[in-house]
């Protein structure tokens, strides 16, 4: 077997700066007086939200990953960053995402004048970079301690934006989120040791068609690490507190972005470093707990109280359907995985989950400022005194429930039409199950805001209107997605089939 020889690329230093520029910013921060916070993160969020767009034009351009061999040593004395064509859609959906997030933060922090420039105001700025930095370094990495560093850092910037008011319940929220966060990167840890010791390299390139028990049991106890930082089922316990007293932005981010960086790793480990067989047995346990989580958190989102936990255990539901890909797209070699419908499917129910998400906690955030609380019972007409919100809440319901012509429709459709045709029942009637409960969900929410309370609900205080717009924005985001055609999306497939490398010897 021939070591890959990987090549830097013309543009392959924008994946660099993609990495470096919220760090930059982050020092900046720290250097200078707090009251720039805001606009060194603006100034940064515009930066990268340009970089990342560069970035998805050179790819299409060239129709080829873009590769930076970092000190041109080769691994595995170096590290390589990578984008292929689901990568630098991810990079591009944390670019917007983080933006819409940091303009939301700022016209809550606006609510408050004396503290808008304060401590936690500053906290969020500086933990908002750290965060978008590991995230853009878990989407472009190759090695993978590398990439524990990185998801290390992602949960100890994630962590502190959960209990930023500093109240116990959100302490102790923070403190179950910290040891399901140990526990995962024990076990992906313990992998990634066994993994050195078997093959002496870490680079995922290099340990693409290998197999052995070794490896199978490494990737084993990866994923099982990776899913406790995913918070599938049964491993969800700590994201529904957590999501309680969290602000609004940091459930926004954690909900879209967060939970999506394991996801992401868990789905590299097994299309580019699982052998056949282990792939094929490790998706249908996957699916399984995929499934579960579907059916059990649909219907304790139908139970909550609260509308916050009602979309948190939301999240957890959609989070399933990530799952119930793996089984679904059984490549072969005229056809490898990434050419299937499934796989077009399940990014696309990644990137409306993640839009329809963000937009959800944000309207879920201005209703509570609004009224001083999120009692789904006792917000009957809220869409009278907040119509914006209630419109962004049910744009983003579409596609959760799969509705036309939301982003979550196509990605349900393509998913059901895998099922069906790969001869898969089970799954397409969890599918279907999935949406009808999703629907329960969001439209006993909408039943509030279009009820006619005996006592007219009224607002403590004015809410800005840009607050609303910010998620009615990524609300129609995730409706516009539903337009993209119901076949193979050819820009997920960019570097998959032909890696820019070499052999050699």
């Amino acid at each position: 077997m021939m070591s890959p020889v990987h090549a830097t690329t013309p543009g392959g230093f924008l994946l660099v700066l993609a990495v470096v520029l919220p760090v930059v910013a982050v020092l900046l921060m720290l250097a200078l007086d707090r009251r720039h916070s805001a606009h060194i993160a603006f100034v940064t969020m515009g930066a990268g939200l340009g970089l990342a767009i560069a970035i998805v034009s050179d790819m299409v351009r060239t129709e080829a990953a873009l590769v930076y061999v970092i000190g041109n040593w080769q691994p595995p004395l170096g590290l390589v960053l990578r984008a292929d064509g689901l990568s630098a859609t991810m990079l591009a959906m944390t670019a917007g995402i983080v933006s819409a997030v940091g303009v939301f933060a700022r016209g809550m922090h606006d609510l408050d004048p004396d503290t808008r420039d304060g401590r936690s105001a500053t906290t969020f700025w500086l933990l908002l970079m750290a965060l978008w930095s590991a995230l853009n370094m878990i989407f472009l990495g190759e090695d993978l301690f590398n990439l524990y560093v990185a998801i290390e850092l992602l949960t100890f910037a994630a962590i502190p934006l959960v209990c930023l008011d500093g109240r116990a319940e959100v302490i102790a929220a923070a403190l179950r989120y910290l040891m399901f966060a140990l526990l995962g990167s024990l076990l992906y840890l313990l992998g990634t040791a066994l993994v050195y010791g078997g093959f002496g390299t870490l680079d995922i390139s290099r340990l693409s068609g290998e197999s052995s028990p070794v490896l199978s049991v490494a990737l084993a106890l990866m994923i099982a690490g990776l899913i406790a930082k995913a918070a599938l089922f049964p491993m969800h316990l700590w994201l529904p507190p957590a999501h309680a007293g969290a602000p609004a932005a940091a459930s926004a981010i954690l909900s879209a972005l967060v939970v999506k960086a394991p996801i992401f790793l868990i789905l590299r480990l097994m299309l580019d470093v699982a052998p056949p067989q282990a792939m094929a047995l490790a998706g249908e346990v996957l699916a399984v707990l995929g499934v579960s989580a579907i059916l059990f958190c649909s219907v304790m989102a139908l139970r909550q109280a609260r509308l916050k936990l009602l979309i948190a255990y939301s999240t957890l539901a959609q989070i399933g359907y990530l799952f119930i890909v793996f089984p679904l797209a059984t490549g072969t070699e005229a056809l490898p995985a990434w050419g299937t419908i499934a796989w077009t499917g399940g990014a696309l129910q990644l990137l409306s989950h993640a839009l329809a998400k963000a937009a959800m906690f944000m309207a879920a955030g201005v209703i509570a400022e609004a009224f001083g609380h999120d009692r789904i019972s006792d917000l009957g007409g809220f869409g009278r005194v907040l119509p914006i919100s209630a419109a962004a809440f049910g744009l983003a319901g579409l596609s959760l429930m799969g509705l036309p012509p939301s982003g979550g429709f196509v990605a349900k459709c393509l998913l059901l039409t895998a099922a069906v045709i790969g001869g898969h029942p089970f799954l397409a009637g969890a599918i279907l199950a999935g949406g009808v409960l999703a629907a329960g969900y969001v439209f006993r929410v909408l039943d509030r805001a279009l009820a006619t309370p005996a006592t007219p609900l009224l607002a403590r205080r004015p809410i800005p209107r840009r607050l609303e717009l910010v998620a009615l924005a990524l609300a129609l985001a995730a409706v516009l997605l539903g337009f993209v055609p119901l076949q193979p999306f050819g820009f997920l497939q960019v570097g998959r089939f032909a890696m820019p490398m070499v052999g050699a010897p």
